[in-house]
């Protein structure tokens, strides 16, 4: 799977040059790093520590990469306040979280020399709604192929000013047609972002939009943390989550590993870089 590989990269790597600094850790010590992710749906902390040593394992005899501790939180807000009293040492995200993080907070800073491995986002929904896959993948692929999603991202993405809040988006609505309710969590900002005033915001709910003005269909957004978007999708909460987990192979993990079962995932609409967070030294 996608993710999980681009993370054993990103993280081993980070960990064997000491979490972006220049003195590595002592090999007593090595397994003391900690790393905050937001919570893996289908995946322990435990069992991700062993993917990771399993990885780290197989290339031991050509570098010093080695596997971290893991630490998962239910949304992004837990994870800074973890990252700032010192309970992880680094947090893994994306290159536009950090960036708009290290923005939003003066105390936080890159590490350095990640390699460039990238996720492929998209939207989950329950495999009974086909139909709505369809629409999306084709609403997707036409906001492709006209540059809108292009635009979107460079606007909310690759142009913003991260060190201001954007401004909330609203969604289209249709007299009498069907509603399709949405998760949003604000852990991915300026992604997937809620405001300070509770309004869902950022590149996602810009997209969504876009969306809803092809298909014809009212979006309700629903805000729910990081860790439990896959149980709102199952309970019915949801219709559509934002996902990340992109199925590539059964090298390192399982396929499918961090894909609940029953769930279908459209087509791509975004790629973004895995990226490390840290506190200033």
């Amino acid at each position: 799977m996608r993710k999980i590989f681009a993370a054993l990269l990103a993280a081993m790597f980070i960990l064997a040059t000491g979490c972006g600094g220049s003195d590595k850790p002592s090999a007593e010590n090595k397994s003391q790093i900690q790393l905050g992710m937001i919570k893996h749906l289908n995946v322990t902390e435990m069992l991700l520590d062993e993917y990771f040593k399993k990885a780290a394992s197989r290339m031991s005899k050509t570098s010093d990469l080695y596997a971290p501790k893991h630490i998962f939180f239910d949304n992004m807000t837990s994870m800074l306040a973890a990252l700032q009293s010192g309970q992880i040492d680094a947090l893994s995200t994306y290159h536009s979280v950090a960036k708009y993080l290290i923005a939003q907070n003066a105390d936080l800073e890159p590490v350095t020399n990640i390699p460039k491995v990238s996720d492929a986002f998209c939207c989950a929904m329950r495999q009974d709604d086909a139909a709505l896959k369809k629409e999306f993948d084709d609403a997707i692929l036409k906001l492709t192929a006209d540059g809108t999603l292009a635009k979107l991202v460079k606007t909310y993405v690759t142009d913003a000013d991260y060190s201001a809040m954007p401004p909330a988006v609203e969604m289209p609505h249709f007299d009498g047609a069907l509603t399709v309710k949405v998760a949003v969590t604000g852990d991915l900002p300026p992604l997937d972002l809620i405001t300070a005033d509770g309004k869902p915001a950022g590149f996602n709910t810009a997209m969504l939009a876009a969306i809803s003005q092809l298909i014809g269909k009212n979006f309700e957004l629903v805000q729910v943390d990081g860790g439990a978007r896959a149980v709102a999708l199952t309970s019915g909460e949801a219709d559509v989550i934002f996902w990340v987990a992109v199925p590539q192979d059964d090298t390192l993990a399982p396929p499918d590993c961090d894909t609940p079962e029953g769930v279908i995932l459209t087509e791509p609409y975004f790629t973004d870089e895995i990226a490390h967070v840290k506190l200033k030294k």
